[in-house]
């Protein structure tokens, strides 16, 4: 084999082919480094002294269906100018491993497409070789994500195993990437964040958050210049599961069989959309029969409506006025359950309506938490939780197809 392909093709450059093997259906190259190519590997001087060989052999990239290996009888050498004797760094591969970079640039690539088991059998090799692969090449990259670009991020919790597991997450509404990753949830699972953030002198304008106390009073102290934007699907999600309360009350005071049989099955029609109700199945007119069924259910669902099209205002002027109208309604429907989230929404008023100064969701984050499952779905689960993180790290970069 010339220089030409153990270069090109192995990926190997500065050695010299000595001869090629078949053993045992491995092929075998053996290399060697030239008298005058020697270095010492602590200060770099070419004025060393040889103090021995050891033979070492690493795996490369596969020809054909056949492993392919490289040997090299790797000399230690006494440098004169420092004094240290020393094994000659080794460039074609990373220390404390047993294959090639080009191997690791092969794995990783198959990687992108299969799955780390579905690696492992092609290249005939045990899964957690390429395991630990993966592992160090996502500790170089995305082990400390840089903070000093965040302009606008979301938070959130989100689920990683049975048992109240979870970790609080950081993502950058502008990258898509996952910043940040503390265990636990609440406020204390953010300490090391807002630590880092203040050493990168990061100029965070806007944070998008559902309506939790811990989250808002950790930003406030935190980040006292930035808005605070309360997610306006959470929001939506509150109110509706307040109307399925009432459906379920009206239920139960129900005395008449003929009314609870028009209420029973009515509460995904009370949360549809209007523009979504399937008129072959007649939902437009079973869920007419329920609103004129009960009076506080017509209420709830114009409310719940009405509510809806709040971020559908041409400015903030206009829907601050619409929230206020809202509020009163609420406040003067006499509905207990509406009346509460009433004032709940009067005290988050500005973290609503900050959402036109800047129209952002954990929408992005949700979806990142998709991935997240659908990943652990694929491996069936991780037993090595750094390992996870660091896959959630780069997960922005699986865009279309997520392997384990």
């Amino acid at each position: 084999m010339s220089n030409f392909l153990l270069y090109h093709g192995l990926g190997i450059r500065g050695y010299e082919h000595v001869r090629a093997d078949d053993c045992g259906g491995r092929l075998v190259f053996t290399i060697r480094q030239r008298r005058e190519d020697l270095r010492c590997a602590h200060c770099g001087s070419a004025r060393v002294f040889s103090k021995g060989r050891v033979e070492r052999e690493w795996r490369s990239v596969p020809l054909g269906h056949k492993p392919v290996f490289v040997r090299w009888a790797v000399p230690r050498v006494l440098c004169l100018d420092c004094g240290l004797t020393r094994q000659v760094r080794i460039p074609f591969a990373d220390e404390k491993v047993r294959y090639t970079k080009g191997f690791a640039r092969y794995a990783l690539g198959l990687s992108r497409h299969m799955t780390i088991q579905a690696v492992a059998a092609h290249l005939g090799i045990s899964w957690d070789v390429i395991k630990e692969l993966l592992k160090r090449h996502l500790l170089r990259h995305y082990a400390q994500p840089r903070l000093k670009h965040l302009r606008r991020i979301a938070l959130d919790e989100i689920s990683i195993g049975k048992g109240h597991r979870y970790l609080t997450v950081v993502l950058d509404l502008d990258s898509g990437a996952v910043v940040f990753q503390g265990d636990g949830r609440g406020s204390e699972a953010l300490r090391p964040f807002w630590k880092r953030l203040r050493c990168s002198r990061a100029r965070v304008q806007a944070v998008a958050i559902d309506m939790s106390p811990a989250y808002w009073r950790a930003v406030r102290e935190n980040l006292p210049k930035a808005l605070v934007i309360f997610d306006h699907f959470h929001i939506i999600k509150l109110f509706n599961h307040e109307l399925s309360e009432l459906r379920r009350e009206l239920y139960r005071e129900a005395t008449d069989q003929l009314d609870k049989k028009v209420l029973k099955g009515t509460r995904w029609l009370l949360l549809k959309n209007p523009e979504n109700l399937d008129q072959a199945k007649r939902e437009p007119e079973r869920l007419r029969e329920a609103l004129k069924l009960n009076e506080s259910l017509a209420a709830g669902y114009y409310l719940k409506e009405k509510l809806r099209q709040l971020w559908d205002e041409p400015d903030k002027r206009c829907a601050a006025a619409a929230l206020d109208v809202w509020i009163l309604e609420a406040e003067y429907s006499g509905i207990r359950r509406l009346m509460k989230l009433a004032r709940t929404l009067q005290i988050h008023r500005q973290g609503i309506l900050a959402w036109y100064d800047h129209p952002i969701t954990t929408g992005p984050l949700e979806g990142t938490n998709n991935k997240i499952k659908t990943m652990k779905r694929q491996a069936y689960g991780y037993r090595d939780l750094q390992f996870l993180k660091l896959k959630i790290f780069a997960i922005h970069e699986a865009q279309y197809a997520l392997v384990g």
